[in-house]
């Protein structure tokens, strides 16, 4: 079975865990959904590039998250999401890139 590269399963819980939360009009199941992609991530991220590689993106991850909220005050909420989700992803792929 294919793995599901980090960045995407990063970028995915981003978006993922607000739109449920949005949608669902439950902030607790966005943010389960938010975990379980960052578990997912942070798993992958230790696999291919280590420890430290995996902590140092599992922090950007949490910020990445706590970002979007002061980003959305000034661009939006959806705009804010998409832009921490590429950012988080593209931090993803160039840490791991030529890993694993």
């Amino acid at each position: 079975m294919p793995r599901i590269p980090a960045p995407a399963i990063a970028a995915a819980g981003l978006v993922g865990g607000y739109a449920v939360a949005r949608w669902s009009k439950k902030r607790p199941l966005g943010g389960a959904v938010l975990a379980g992609a960052g578990a997912v991530a942070a798993r992958e991220w230790q696999q291919v590039a280590g420890g430290k590689a995996a902590a140092g993106l599992t922090a950007a991850y949490v910020a990445a998250f706590a970002g979007s909220h002061p980003l959305a005050k000034k661009v939006g909420a959806w705009p804010a999401v998409f832009t921490v989700a590429g950012a988080m992803a593209g931090a993803s792929w160039a840490v791991t890139r030529n890993k694993g």
